[in-house]
């Protein structure tokens, strides 16, 4: 309903803050400034991606029945974060790196959210990213405020050794300034980012705090030897797949849609392949829809017959791009795929991907917004009103910081999932088992009782 409610209502408020936060930050230019990849489906009129999540926002604020004063105050960032190192890349070179760390909101402690590593990050993307995950904590009701950071690299143009100097010095930025804790602020993974740099960050923080107990809790999607939990590394792409499998049950979107409740056999076009873009694919490969376009940063892939998930995941894996994969038809750039004829779309990848200069383009009748804010609020009206079901990102792209909780849980709590139960969970069986016995009339075989 909140997800809903962030898309119905134009804004009143978007726009007097946007100018009045431009001419208070002291480089406005670099503050809001966006690069080609988030722009190209963009007229210069829309607004960049802080200020489309705060139209929604003031859409949703309008009809909450909430005090203009309470609005005010969650709409705010509470604290941002603004770092420049420099960081040695061979004995006679030293590279400048800026990082950003945004704490929207404090209300639940301690505040949670990813660290991409991206050409694209800059201080108006962690103020909206770190907005949004506030809001998507509140839809599924985990007890996090909002946060989210970056690092402004591309993560290919390095080597591991050098990625990890990078990242260690960031973790010892946000251990010195209080932004990392796992009672203040919780970074998980996002773009350009995965298990490795979660265990970095954790050994970093380590070395800072050598007496917290609970030191594996400052991070969550960490390898399962370092203290994360199992599912962790698809919770995204799985979550992605539940979300549109259940609002294909509803008869208003079958309606609006003309599609039938099951997955099997609907034609899927997934934009992004990292790591929700894949395990989306993935998921909805194996329960039986067919994965007809796969977008890149460079090229996409598409055939009509379907894509084999798997075996064009080991061809990028050793050629570094989609091209000369099978009998797939080579695209020019991620936008394009977007706009084949297809059942289910889902932007997995960044932000403004649909904007007012494709959307009248978009053939899809069902959008799942796997990505953050992949959508502009004027492209989203135009989609909506063509009877277009969007799939809201608080919503759909929220398996991440759900299960990121259990794992915080597990690191708080030193104990494994099941230890705590398991014998009392044994007891109920047995008593089960024994029941079943008493009415067959006879005494079931251990390798019964054992299945």
């Amino acid at each position: 309903m909140v997800a809903a409610i962030l898309r119905r209502t134009p804004g009143t408020l978007a726009s007097a803050i946007r100018l009045h936060r431009t001419a208070a930050a002291a480089t406005p230019i670099a503050r809001f400034m966006s690069t080609h990849v988030t722009n190209a489906a963009c007229e210069d009129n829309e607004p960049g991606f802080l200020g489309s999540v705060e139209t929604f926002y003031d859409r949703a604020a309008k009809i909450s029945g909430v005090s203009e004063k309470s609005l005010t105050g969650i709409k705010a960032v509470d604290a941002v974060l603004s770092v420049k190192f420099p960081v040695e890349i061979d004995q006679d070179t030293h590279v400048i790196i800026e990082g950003y760390r945004a704490q929207h909101s404090r209300h639940r402690l301690p505040c949670k959210g990813g660290i991409r590593f991206s050409d694209e990050v800059d201080l108006q993307e962690v103020e909206a990213l770190a907005s949004l995950m506030t809001y998507k904590c509140a839809v599924v009701d985990v007890p996090f405020g909002g946060a989210k950071g970056g690092v402004k690299l591309n993560p290919k143009k390095f080597t591991p050794a050098q990625l990890e100097r990078i990242t260690r010095r960031y973790t010892m930025e946000l251990c010195q300034k209080n932004f990392i804790g796992p009672g203040v602020d919780v970074p998980a993974p996002d773009v350009g980012t995965g298990p490795r740099e979660m265990s970095w960050i954790m050994d970093t923080y380590r070395q800072f705090n050598p007496q917290d107990v609970n030191a594996a809790g400052c991070v969550t999607g960490k390898p399962i030897s370092q203290g994360g939990v199992r599912g962790r590394n698809e919770a995204t792409g799985l979550g992605v797949y539940y979300g549109v499998r259940e609002f294909l049950q509803f008869p208003e979107v079958q309606k609006m849609t003309g599609l039938d409740g099951n997955i099997a056999g609907k034609t899927v076009i997934v934009q992004g392949f990292g790591n929700v873009g894949y395990w989306a694919a993935k998921f909805f490969q194996n329960n039986g829809a067919k994965i007809i376009g796969i977008g890149e940063h460079d090229v996409s892939a598409y055939d009509p017959n379907g894509l084999d998930i798997e075996a064009i995941f080991k061809h990028r894996a050793e050629k570094g791009t989609f091209r000369g994969f099978g009998n797939a038809e080579i695209i020019d750039g991620s936008i394009k795929i977007m706009e084949r004829e297809c059942d289910i779309l889902i932007p997995a990848a960044l932000e403004r991907q649909i904007g007012l200069k494709n959307v009248k383009n978009i053939k899809a009748k069902i959008i799942g917004e796997a990505a953050n804010g992949p959508i502009t609020p004027d492209a989203h009206d135009y989609l909506v009103s063509q009877g277009k079901v969007v799939i809201p990102d608080l919503l759909l792209n929220a398996g991440g910081v759900t299960v990121s909780y259990f794992e915080w849980l597990k690191n708080l709590s030193h104990v494994r999932f099941g230890r705590m139960s398991r014998k009392w969970e044994e007891a109920g069986k047995s008593k089960l088992l024994t029941l079943v016995e008493e009415n067959a009339g006879r005494q079931l075989t251990p390798q019964e009782r054992r299945a």
